[in-house]
C-alpha cells in the first residue's frame, strides 16, 4: 500500500507523530480564564457570619483545578495521539461542564439525594461524572478509528438500547410520574439517555444502506409522495418499538426528543418534505392523546397554559422559574448573589437537574443565558461541518443525528425553562447534575470528535542541509 492510499484508508504511516492543537489550547486557556473568573465571583459573593461580623468566604479552588487539570490532560492526550480532530468541541463542552461545576458548587450540597451524594456533596458528585466523561470523550475521540463495529451491527445496538429499557420495567423507579431510573444495588441510572445514542446509530445505518430506495421509489399518499412501507418498515418498527416503551414509561421527554430527531435525519436522508408534514401531523395526535391518557401530561400542559392558576402547588416551579428569569434583566444578580430562599427553602426544587437555566438566567441574566444557548450553537454547527465533510452517507448522517441529540435537547430544556413549551423532565447537556446524561453526552461528543478525523497527514518532505561545504560546493560549481 502507498503512502496517499494508506493516508486516505485512514491508516497509520510509520510511527505516531504528535500534532500541535494550538486553536484547542487557545481556547481552553479562554475557557480555563472564564472558570476562574465565575469561581472568584462566586466566592466573592458568599459570606458567613463569624461572631457577629461578615466575613467573605472564597469558593474552595481544588475542585475547578481539578477539572481544569483534567481538560488539559484530554488536550495533551489528544496532541500525542497525532489525530487532526475538530479543535472546537472540546473547549465548548469544557466550558459548559465547568460552568454546570460552579452552579453545583453555589447550590446547597444534600441536593445529591444518597449515601455516596451526602459524602461527597453536590458538586463532587458532579465533578467525578465530569471527570468520567471527559476520559469516555478522550478515548472515543483516541481510539475509535473506523466505523464498521457501529454500522454492521445496527440492528444489534437496537436490540441493546430496547433492552435495557425494558429493564425499567423490572427494577425501574417511578419519579414525578415517569418510570426513568433502574437501580440495581447502589447503581443507577437511566437507560433513555443511552438509547438517543443508540438510536441514532441505528437510523444512520438504516437509512445509509438505504437511502437510493428511500428516495427513487415512491407511492402517493393524497397529495403527498412517501416511500414504499416494504422499505420503511423495518425502520418504522425500530423505532416505535422504542418510542412505545417510552411513552409506556411516560418519559415523554425522550419520546419528543427521539421523534425530533427521527424526522430531521429522515429529511436529512431522502429531502424529502413529506416525512416532516406526516410527522408533524403525527405529533399532534400523539400530544393529544398523551394529554387525555396520561394525568401527569395534563397536569404539565395545564401548568404551561397558566401558572399563576395555582402557584403555590402545580405551577409553583414554572412561577418561581419565570420570576428567577425577571430578577436576572439584562445582567443578572452575579454568580451567587441569586436564589434567594421562600419559606427558608430553595425557591425551585429541582433546579439542579430540570432548572438549572432558570438559576443562571437569574445569576448571569439575559446576556449569560444567550451566551450559554451559543455554545449549544456552536456544538450543533461543529457536528454539521463534521456531516458535511464526511466520505459517506453513513458517517454524515451519524454526525448529523449526534449534533442534533445534543442541540434538541438543550433547546427542549431551555424551551422548558421559559415557559415556551410544557416541562418533559429531561436535563440540560453537560450543565444539569446527574451521570447518565454526563456520561450519554460525552459518548455523543466522543464519537463526533473521531468522526471529524480528517486522516493521517503525511510526513513532511526531508529537509536538505545547507552547511558551509555545501554552500563551498555550489560556489565552486557555479
Amino acid at each position: 500500500m502507498t503512502t496517499a492510499s494508506a493516508v486516505r484508508a485512514g491508516l497509520r504511516v510509520g510511527p505516531i507523530r504528535p500534532r500541535f492543537r494550538r486553536r484547542e489550547l487557545g481556547l481552553l486557556v479562554v475557557v480555563g480564564l472564564a472558570l476562574v473568573a465565575g469561581s472568584v465571583s462566586l466566592g466573592a459573593t458568599r459570606a458567613v457570619l463569624a461572631d457577629g461580623t461578615l466575613v467573605l468566604a472564597p469558593v474552595d479552588p481544588f475542585r475547578l483545578i481539578v477539572y481544569l487539570a483534567a481538560l488539559g490532560c484530554a488536550h495533551l492526550a489528544q496532541v500525542l495521539a497525532g489525530r487532526r480532530t475538530d479543535q472546537v468541541l472540546l473547549p465548548a463542552v469544557g466550558l459548559l461542564g465547568g460552568i454546570g461545576l460552579l452552579l453545583m458548587e453555589r447550590l446547597p450540597q444534600g441536593l445529591a439525594g444518597s449515601a455516596f451524594g451526602n459524602s461527597l456533596g453536590l458538586a463532587g458528585v458532579q465533578l467525578l461524572w465530569l471527570l468520567i466523561a471527559i476520559t469516555v470523550i478522550t478515548v472515543l475521540a483516541i481510539v475509535v478509528r473506523s466505523d464498521t463495529w457501529l454500522r454492521r451491527y445496527k440492528y444489534t445496538w437496537a436490540a441493546v438500547g430496547i433492552g435495557l429499557l425494558l429493564l425499567t420495567f423490572v427494577f425501574g423507579e417511578e419519579a414525578n410520574g415517569a418510570l426513568l431510573t433502574v437501580r440495581i444495588g447502589p447503581v443507577s441510572g437511566q437507560p433513555t439517555e443511552l438509547l438517543k445514542v443508540i438510536l441514532v446509530i441505528f437510523l444512520a445505518g438504516y437509512l445509509s444502506e438505504f437511502r437510493p430506495l428511500l428516495v427513487e421509489e415512491s407511492t402517493r399518499l393524497g397529495p403527498l409522495r412517501l416511500p414504499p412501507l416494504p422499505y420503511i418498515l423495518p425502520m418504522l418498527v425500530m423505532w416505535a418499538i422504542a418510542f412505545g416503551i417510552v411513552v409506556i414509561q411516560r418519559d415523554l421527554g425522550a419520546a419528543l426528543l427521539f421523534f425530533a430527531v427521527f424526522l430531521a435525519l429522515a429529511y436529512v436522508a431522502t429531502a424529502r418534505a413529506g416525512y416532516v408534514i406526516v410527522g408533524l401531523v403525527l405529533l399532534v395526535i400523539g400530544a393529544i392523546a398523551a394529554y387525555q391518557l396520561f394525568g401527569h401530561v395534563r397536569i404539565r400542559v395545564d401548568v404551561w397554559r397558566d401558572p399563576f392558576a395555582d402557584p403555590s402547588g402545580a405551577g409553583y416551579q414554572v412561577v418561581q422559574a419565570l420570576i428567577a428569569f425577571a430578577r436576572g434583566g439584562l445582567l443578572g444578580t452575579g454568580l451567587g448573589a441569586g436564589l434567594p430562599a421562600v419559606g427558608g427553602r430553595l425557591p425551585i426544587p429541582a433546579i439542579h437537574t430540570d432548572f438549572p437555566l432558570a438559576a443562571l438566567g437569574e445569576e448571569l441574566g439575559l446576556i449569560g443565558v444567550t451566551a450559554i444557548l451559543g455554545i449549544y450553537l456552536v456544538i450543533i454547527e461543529r457536528g454539521l461541518r463534521i456531516a458535511a465533510s464526511a466520505a459517506d452517507d453513513f458517517r454524515a448522517l451519524l454526525a448529523t443525528g449526534l449534533a442534533l441529540v445534543v442541540g434538541v435537547q438543550a433547546f427542549i430544556i431551555a424551551a422548558g425553562n421559559l415557559k415556551l413549551i410544557p416541562l418533559t423532565g429531561i436535563t440540560l447537556p453537560f450543565i444539569s447534575y446527574g451521570g447518565s446524561s454526563l456520561l450519554a453526552n460525552a459518548v455523543v461528543v466522543g464519537l463526533l470528535l473521531a468522526l471529524s478525523d480528517r486522516g493521517v497527514e503525511p510526513p513532511p518532505p526531508p529537509r536538505r542541509s545547507h552547511g558551509r561545504f555545501d554552500r563551498l560546493l555550489r560556489r565552486s560549481v557555479a
